[in-house]
């Protein structure tokens, strides 16, 4: 076996990079800068960003999208006698923690040992890439539809503000009539539970385009109908909102199809949307002005 084959295996949790790793609620990877300072034998941030910085200007250098890859947060520091305060920090992505790397004092041994590890998970990345090539298309039209449903929810609570739905309860309500009906009786929350959804997951973000677009289609008609007939009052909204909803369950019965409620549960497009933005080509200056 050759020593390039003995690295490309030896990838074990055991590794720094490894135990640093963390995973948002979305399922995406991610490393802490501020983590990663501390395994690279940085002892100042201030010094560490300067590498960061040369790793950004490499990441845009080859055509990324340096925000996707270098995504500003926080980070909660211990200061002393337990006492805690918020600091910089950056998300990094394991193409991001691989640039940083190789800007890294090439003479410190963890360094050596860092681009090994993400030279290697990142060409196992690309790999699994080149394998779901095939869902792309499939995800561009859950990125639009999310876009449209998105947009269609801000017309319909306008809607339904002139209506007499006002405060953020009253809305809460409101959505939750069009998604009993639609949803035979399930409220969002009754959703995420049926779909094992974590609290903090947007259950849009996770429909298929089929699931996406009955949601879009009971929007549409609900807001077509409390301007149309000039709905006057909140529990008149309501009823409309769960109306349209039944519409569109009876509409699926009808034609056979698998009720929403039974539909699968699928990544986050968030995932896809961070995807398709790493894939983009940096904007030409010329571009940049034109906007």
């Amino acid at each position: 076996m050759s020593k390039s084959s003995d690295l490309s295996t030896n990838v074990t949790p055991e590794l720094p990079f490894e135990r640093i790793k963390q995973i948002d609620p979305d399922g995406i990877e991610f490393w802490s800068a501020r983590d990663l300072m501390v395994v690279l034998e940085y002892s100042g941030w201030q010094r560490f960003k300067n590498v960061i910085l040369k790793a950004q200007i490499s990441c845009e250098n080859s055509g990324q999208d340096a925000e996707y890859h270098f995504n500003r947060a926080v980070k909660m520091v211990i200061i002393g006698s337990d006492a805690k305060r918020e600091s910089e920090d950056l998300h990094l992505s394991r193409y991001a923690c691989y640039l940083v790397v190789q800007n890294s004092d090439p003479a410190k041994e963890v360094v050596a040992l860092g681009q090994t590890y993400f030279a290697v998970q990142t060409r196992r990345q690309e790999v699994a890439d080149e394998t779901t090539h095939a869902e792309v298309t499939e995800g561009s039209r859950r990125l639009v539809l999310r876009r449209k449903v998105a947009d269609q929810n801000t017309d319909l609570a306008s809607a339904a503000k002139n209506a007499g739905v006002i405060t953020t309860q009253d809305f809460g309500v409101f959505q939750n009539h069009g998604y009993k009906g639609l949803y035979n009786g399930l409220t969002a929350d009754g959703i995420r539970k049926k779909k094992k959804l974590k609290t903090s997951q947007n259950i849009l973000d996770h429909m298929s385009t089929s699931e996406l677009a009955a949601n879009l289609f009971r929007s549409t008609q609900a807001e077509d109908k409390l301007r149309l007939n000039n709905i006057n009052g909140k529990n008149e909204a309501n009823q409309v909102h769960f109306d349209a909803g039944v519409m569109v369950r009876n509409a699926i019965k009808d034609f056979g199809g698998t009720m929403p409620e039974n539909m699968p549960t699928v990544e986050s497009v968030k995932k896809l949307e961070r995807q398709q933005r790493k894939n983009l080509p940096a904007p030409k200056a010329d571009d940049t002005d034109a906007q």
